[in-house]
């Protein structure tokens, strides 16, 4: 039983891979049109091509799963199924590893935050997106201070972990990647620093998924999260894959038809229930089985596209846009590791003079490259990062600052396997054209960002 999917062509190369939206053209404020440049795939990678063709060469044969006796059921629970061991493969799952579908990786991480056993204990840097930062509200936290260099990342874990009392359950959470520099994580190390403490270590790969080969096994990580939609697939489906013990061991996430494998009524008027000790066990409800087809289809495509050749052709776009940012004396790239220190391609930067709401609206409104700007749902690490009191508590997206005044914020440019060399080349050329001239048009502040003023002449 299988769906024949429309996507065929399969050869490995150095260009870049097909996108949804990549000959989208959109107005520029000074006139005409330009191709839409995408560069914010730290927020959401654009969806490959192969994986929309996929996805709608299911859809006639959509069924409901686990639940169906029809053709087209069976049909959708052998996809869904599938879909789940396609993901074990593409995270190096041990033989024991259970694979959870959840709706991103905030998800994942509050379903694994709900199964920590009790007086558990939680070490997280300050360096970490929120998903990751916040989800241990039930739990002792630990957060520590933004290292330096990688070494002093591991060095200030062994000590929080020695330091710990009581000695009890532990786990580390960490990022593979940072969502404000791209930076690569000495993972493994830091999974042999947890282990050797008697802790366990959960890997937020939503920004090392799409740009690097993530495996549990060899990483020697308990548990690996990312999102779909940072991984080249649509909104609406995230993975937890890890061991199974405190999962089977907790309530389930959310309770409901599929989590149950038995439901009785009691004399006394109350219910019996029997959880699945499975994957099922946090997976109430109906699936999102798009969603979980189209992370298997991703995670295909990458695969066969070749991440040895994807993580070249990255490495060049970024030695493109850093060389190109470096020729800049107003803009500084921030960096927690130093300049030289390996990343994926996420690039934030300040630029002197300019407040960076003004500078990504300029960039968008003349020159049709779509970045991100604020704090990227990483406060303590950008206010670190810029010098200012990590405590300071600040918003998403930009703050009331008018063009030309400081902001404490940022700006971020990001790219991966779609992203075309004109489009970097743009953006390089776009930052030193705005530095030295300026914005050609007017810009005012309309609830809280920087917008092109339409009144301008």
């Amino acid at each position: 039983m299988s769906v024949t999917t429309a996507a065929a062509d399969r050869t490995v190369c150095s260009s870049p891979l097909p996108v949804l939206g990549r000959d989208v053209t959109v107005p520029l404020v000074t006139g005409g049109e330009v191709t839409y440049a995408a560069l914010d795939y730290a927020a959401s990678a654009p969806a490959l091509q192969r994986v929309w063709d996929d996805v709608a060469a299911y859809a006639p044969y959509y069924g409901s799963v686990h639940r169906g006796a029809g053709y087209l059921s069976q049909l959708s629970t052998d996809l869904f199924e599938n879909s789940r061991v396609t993901v074990a493969e593409f995270l190096g799952c041990r033989e024991d590893d259970q694979v959870v579908f959840t709706r991103s990786t905030t998800d994942s991480l509050n379903l694994l935050a709900a199964a920590l056993p009790a007086d558990c204990q939680v070490f997280v840097f300050e360096t970490e997106h929120h998903a990751s930062l916040l989800p241990w509200r039930d739990a002792r936290v630990t957060y520590l201070n933004a290292p330096r260099t990688a070494d002093q990342a591991v060095a200030t874990l062994e000590r929080a972990l020695a330091d710990r009392d009581p000695y009890g359950p532990a786990l580390v959470c960490v990022t593979g990647a940072s969502n404000v520099t791209g930076e690569l994580w000495p993972v493994k190390e830091l999974a042999a620093a947890a282990h050797a403490h008697g802790a366990r270590i959960v890997l937020d790969a939503a920004q090392l998924a799409p740009h690097h080969p993530v495996s549990i096994s060899e990483l020697d990580v308990d548990w690996v999260a990312f999102s779909g939609h940072k991984l080249y697939a649509p909104f609406g489906s995230g993975v937890l894959a890890g061991r199974s013990d405190w999962l089977q061991e907790a309530e389930p996430y959310l309770a409901g038809g599929g989590a149950s494998r038995k439901v009785a009524r009691r004399t006394d008027g109350g219910v019996d229930v029997e959880w699945h000790d499975t994957a099922a066990r946090h997976e109430a409800g109906s699936p999102n089985v798009i969603g979980v087809y189209s992370i298997a289809s991703a995670c295909k495509a990458l695969t066969e596209a070749g991440f040895d050749e994807l993580v070249a052709r990255e490495r060049r776009l970024i030695a493109k846009v850093c060389e190109g940012l470096a020729e800049v004396p107003a803009v500084k790239v921030l960096s927690l590791f130093g300049d030289d220190a390996p990343r994926v391609g996420v690039i934030s930067f300040v630029v002197e003079g300019w407040n960076s709401s003004h500078f990504a609206a300029a960039l968008s409104a003349e020159y049709g490259i779509g970045v991100r700007d604020g704090l990227f749902c990483a406060h303590p690490l950008v206010r670190t990062l810029l010098g200012s009191d990590p405590q300071t508590q600040g918003e998403c997206g930009a703050p009331e600052a008018a063009p030309g005044e400081k902001s404490l914020n940022a700006i971020r440019v990001s790219f991966g396997a779609g992203t075309p060399d004109e489009h970097v080349e743009r953006f390089v050329r776009a930052v030193k054209e705005l530095v030295a001239d300026g914005a050609r048009w007017n810009y005012r502040t309309e609830d809280g960002r920087c917008v092109p003023d339409t009144n301008a002449a």
